[in-house]
């Protein structure tokens, strides 16, 4: 991998400013801080034109990458360590196959390459930060066994704050090193376990970013994807799916239609039974037909609609009207559709809302009581209607749930149709007597 990989306008900026900056290299020699030696290499490639370094670097390179390595090692003003950054770069710039001379330090100092550079991770400077996640995720990228837990949580945890903050050139440089580290499959667990990785990239996707940043964003989902348990789990606990069909629809790029189709893809291939019913009520299904009708450059967007469509297809076909319901539970994205308004899937499907000790009860209620959606508000208002109508038992078990409660704050909901749908299911739930008393 090489360094260009991962590029951002400030941190380019910011290097040619601070590969000027003089480094009172002398003093620290003076202080105790560096060796005669070490003060004579660093004097030969400091401030010098790339003319002048490469010819150094192409002789001795394992030994200015140890030099570069150690003196991170030692010093720790800020600006010093701004310079040594720069140092290591320029090194690393357009040369991967130097990569190499930066691992073999440790064969002189187990500490290094690594050691170093997670613990100025932690200094309070934008540009040290950055930099230094940029030359890692070069060096970590490159590391043939797997990762360590001690290697990558530290820039993990990083990346987490950058995704998550406001600063643009952190979230873009953190973006950037995640799609370059996540083919790795122990990244792929590792990231999966910072709950505030996926909840950042959901916010950056949500918040309607360029083209370009969504591309990588869709990239990072996309890879992330191929981990059967991050497929099974993601949508239950993110709700990306009406996500990436919303990106897809409203993106002028076709790559940016196409992370997102493929990431769609993955998990349906990875986990169908977890994701296509979900898939079916958040409307992928017309999409992706009228996907297949459009023309495209890259054959591979039209091979995974495709795929989508005939699997969407066949699931449709088979779908009951309970696993429509259902579907739409899980989801948390009820709407109009005609089950609700059913009277004979009512009749015939009220106590399936009472297996496993009311799991799709509480699903309704747990709706009701958190989402903001005032839709979704509305059609849970109706449906815990209809179970008490439907269900003789039905008030009891709402009320000892805490859902009659919640029914009567919507009452006074902002939105007509809420009020309107609460007050219906209130007057079923104080009109039908108990049957068990």
């Amino acid at each position: 991998m090489t360094l260009r990989l991962v590029s951002n306008s400030y941190l380019e900026e910011s290097t040619t400013k601070i590969r000027v900056k003089q480094v009172p290299w002398e003093g620290y020699q003076r202080a105790g801080h560096i060796t005669l030696e070490e003060l004579a290499l660093i004097k030969k490639v400091d401030r010098q034109p790339k003319a002048k370094t490469e010819p150094l670097l192409l002789s001795d390179g394992q030994t200015y990458a140890s030099l570069y390595l150690g003196l991170l090692k030692k010093l720790q003003r800020v600006d010093t360590l701004q310079s040594i950054l720069v140092l290591i770069a320029d090194a690393l710039t357009d040369h991967e196959e130097r990569i190499v001379l930066f691992t073999e330090a440790s064969r002189s100092d187990p500490d290094l390459p690594f050691g170093p550079l997670l613990r100025i991770l932690e200094t309070q400077d934008e540009f040290v930060q950055l930099k230094t996640s940029q030359i890692l995720t070069v060096l970590l990228s490159a590391e043939k066994g797997p990762l360590q837990q001690w290697q990558l949580q530290p820039l993990l945890n990083y990346l987490s704050l950058c995704v998550q903050g406001t600063s643009q050139n952190k979230r873009d440089v953190a973006v950037q090193c995640l799609e370059a580290i996540l083919p790795r499959h122990e990244v792929r667990q590792a990231v999966w376990a910072i709950p505030g990785i996926l909840s950042g990239l959901v916010d950056i996707l949500k918040s309607n970013q360029n083209p370009q940043m969504n591309y990588q964003v869709g990239f990072c989902f996309w890879l992330l994807t191929f981990e059967t348990e991050i497929a099974e789990q993601i949508n239950l606990k993110y709700d990306v799916i009406p996500l990436f069909i919303s990106v897809a629809q409203t993106a002028a790029k076709e790559k940016v239609v196409r992370v997102n189709i493929a990431t769609l893809r993955n998990l349906v291939t990875k986990a169908p039974s977890a994701n296509l019913p979900a898939m079916l009520v958040a409307q992928l299904l017309p999409f992706v037909k009228n996907l297949a009708t459009r023309k495209w450059s890259d054959e591979d967007i039209l091979e995974d609609v495709h795929f989508l469509r005939d699997e969407l297809e066949a699931r449709f076909e088979s779908l009951t009207t309970w696993d429509e319901y259902t579907s739409e539970l899980t989801s948390g994205h009820l709407s109009w559709t005609p089950v609700h308004s059913s009277d004979l899937f009512w009749k015939e499907n009220v106590t399936r809302l009472n297996e496993k000790d009311h799991f799709y009860l509480k699903r309704l209620i747990e709706l009701l009581r958190s989402s903001q959606e005032p839709i979704v508000l509305a059609v849970a208002a109706h449906d815990l209607g209809q179970y008490v109508k439907y269900y003789e038992l039905g008030k009891k078990i709402v009320t000892d749930l805490g859902a009659k409660t919640r029914a009567m704050e919507l009452m006074s909901h902002n939105s007509q149709e809420v009020r309107y749908q609460a007050l219906l299911s209130v007057q079923r739930l104080v009109s039908h007597p108990w049957q068990s008393v």
